[in-house]
């Protein structure tokens, strides 16, 4: 969280409950975020419930409904830091132990137990044979969470981001077993035709989801695509 400059009170508004921050040392969208952090409920229940970031809610809940992330299952987690889809993958996979899950991130990310995490960029040339290389064998589920830095330009935003899923994609194609699944954060305004149209030649299924985490002002979606089949 947004450390407090000096001067920053937090009060109590009107609403029981709510927590409103005020500054005049704060710009606005520094307070708005701080404001949404305070009083979101899902960033509470993370750390009520051990994990590192409301993130992890979203993929409990799309699992929740799809099943994808099986007792046993190998695991790769793009984008991985700071941990929350990680912790929520080693625990339905049962790993360490029977399963087995392999993250990575450009930035550091702490240890969490059952996750084998390397701080590399998904898009370093080396990246992918060292994934498959400490993977160990074929993947049954490739999660992407990750997001280029956001220019505040809506189309360039969506460009950027398309260009990560698209990698994620092509690797994720070449690491599946048969019957795997993909998951990848996406942004509103459509998935790029032509991705749409190769991941349904790989997969037996392929839909768009929005878990109620996600906030609801949040241009973001999911695409989960299941039943992987080379062809």
């Amino acid at each position: 969280m947004e450390p407090a400059a000096r001067g920053d009170t937090m009060t109590r508004g009107k609403d029981v409950g709510r927590t409103r921050v005020r500054s005049k040392n704060k710009s606005q969208s520094s307070k708005q975020w701080l404001d949404r952090q305070l009083n979101d409920p899902y960033v509470a229940r993370a750390k009520r419930e051990g994990y590192r970031s409301r993130a992890a809610f979203k993929l409990i809940e799309i699992d929740d409904k799809y099943r994808f992330l099986k007792k046993g299952g190998r695991v790769v987690d793009l984008g991985a830091a700071p941990g929350g889809w990680s912790q929520v993958a080693a625990k339905r996979v049962s790993a360490p132990g029977d399963g087995k899950v392999v993250a990575i991130d450009l930035l550091d990310m702490a240890p969490v137990a059952g996750v084998d995490f390397m701080q590399l960029d998904f898009l370093d040339p080396r990246a992918p044979d060292i994934l498959k290389e400490k993977l160990g064998g074929e993947a049954d589920v490739v999660l992407t969470d990750m997001a280029a830095n956001a220019t505040g330009h809506r189309k360039t935003d969506h460009l950027k981001i398309m260009a990560l899923v698209e990698t994620a994609a092509q690797f994720a194609g070449e690491v599946l077993k048969p019957g795997g699944a993909f998951l990848a954060k996406v942004l509103q305004g459509g998935t790029e035709p032509s991705l749409l149209a190769e991941l349904k030649r790989h997969f037996a299924e392929v839909r768009h989801v929005k878990p109620a985490a996600s906030r609801a002002d949040s241009a973001e979606l999911y695409l989960l695509a299941t039943g992987f089949r080379r062809v």
